[in-house]
């Protein structure tokens, strides 16, 4: 029963300090402002989900302590390597765990989905622990398994050293890469999205007569426009750190905060985000298959050239005009096969370059027979082959004839 009444308390503060100490009001673009915000975290980014392209950084590429934000890897394996209806039996280790727990006890079973659930909201340091545990068969080997994630995705300054953040030599990130890991969380796994969205679950608690009452930690999921995820963090040698997530008119902003206090991560978190909603904006600058030009093609017909896919950005609002140049593959010779690429159109506004869209065959391009070597050849010996040939077919006329002429003469004479 100590434990139930530890645990109700500890909900019974947190709702305490949501609603009458911290009364945090965060800003929703009401302060239209082009100037580059002011964050008080030591290193911080901002980006666009669907892009990945940054809109402002800070430090963004010095190594951090992530604290809970490691979870959010946690997640991405739990999500891609099992079931969320698997049974995880906690073991030994997730018992000990130090800091935010949801006080699992030996040999309790929860699903996956549930484990998550208490690790993603509650940021249960146990639960962290025992989905490792179950996907990894170690916690030794999850974290082997973290680190090639890490690697694929692209987030080579991160090294993990845990599943749940807690302080340990060398587990180390960046704000960029952080920013990295919870785009494609975002982008890939559709549960992850559901559950960094949810403000309140609940999950069984055998040991207990009711069940264990989850509260998100994340306070813009209550006070910021849009807002829809990721995951806070908190220990007293990486201070206070946020992964913040927000959605407007179809439109995702990441935000990225480490090493800040409990005050202001919320607001810089917010500011960040203010700042990319007000001054930028998403364009879909071309569509998918719009036909861009028309080239010649050696040995055959002329032939379209296609957008392979859309591009999209974002941009500053009220900034140049995005400008495009056609970049065509030299000497494009027949065969063509429909869908091969044959240059590209590049994207720039003012000097800097936005991207670009490969051109792609709008259709095959069959060689023209007269342009084969082998053709003129072919032509030349039947140009000097058929008159032989008609010469010869007279003289064998003229021949039959006169042999049909003297057989007939013949049978008459002797008739």
């Amino acid at each position: 029963m100590r434990q139930k009444y530890t645990y109700t308390i500890s909900i019974a503060v947190v709702l305490f300090l949501f609603s009458f100490l911290i009364p945090i009001s965060f800003a929703n673009g009401a302060e239209q402002t082009e100037s580059l915000p002011s964050i008080s975290g030591e290193t911080g980014i901002l980006i666009d989900a669907s892009t990945g392209k940054v809109l402002y950084e800070k430090n963004a590429y010095t190594r951090m302590e992530p604290a809970s934000t490691t979870k959010i890897m946690t997640a991405i394996l739990a999500l891609e390597k099992g079931n969320l209806s698997d049974v995880v039996t906690t073991g030994k280790q997730p018992t000990l765990a130090d800091g935010t727990r949801i006080y699992l006890e030996e040999g309790e079973q929860l699903t996956l989905e549930q484990m998550l659930y208490g690790m993603m909201l509650n940021s249960g340091n146990d639960a962290a622990i025992a989905i490792a545990e179950h996907i990894g068969g170690s916690v030794e080997a999850f974290v082997e398994m973290m680190n090639e994630k890490a690697r694929e995705i692209g987030a080579k300054d991160t090294t993990f050293v845990n599943p749940n953040g807690l302080p340990a030599k060398g587990h180390l990130t960046t704000a960029y890469d952080l920013a990295l890991i919870s785009r494609y969380a975002l982008l890939n796994l559709p549960e992850f999205r559901k559950i960094v969205s949810t403000k309140n679950a609940e999950i069984p608690w055998q040991a207990q007569d009711s069940d264990r009452q989850l509260i998100n930690l994340n306070k813009l999921l209550w006070n910021y426009e849009g807002a829809d995820g990721v995951k806070t963090g908190y220990t007293s040698t990486a201070g206070s750190t946020l992964v913040a997530s927000a959605t407007r008119n179809g439109w995702q902003l990441i935000s990225v905060i480490l090493k800040s206090d409990a005050i202001n991560v919320w607001h810089d978190s917010a500011a960040l985000l203010d700042y990319g909603f007000t001054n930028f904006e998403r364009k879909n600058i071309l569509s998918e298959n719009t036909l861009i030009t028309e080239e010649k093609v050696k040995y055959g017909d002329s032939i379209g050239l296609l957008a392979n896919t859309s591009f999209i950005t974002v941009l500053p609002k009220n900034g140049p005009d995005v400008t495009q140049k056609v970049v065509i593959n030299p000497d494009i010779k027949a065969p063509v096969i429909k869908g091969e690429i044959l240059g590209q159109v590049i994207f720039y506004q003012g000097n800097e370059k936005l991207g670009s869209v490969d051109l792609i065959a709008a259709n095959d391009v069959k060689r023209k027979i007269y342009t084969y070597w082998w053709f003129w050849i072919v032509s030349l010996l039947l140009i000097i082959y058929t008159p032989f040939r008609i010469m010869v077919g007279i003289r064998r006329y003229k021949r039959n004839k006169r042999r049909v002429h003297y057989v007939s003469s013949y049978v008459k004479r002797y008739r």
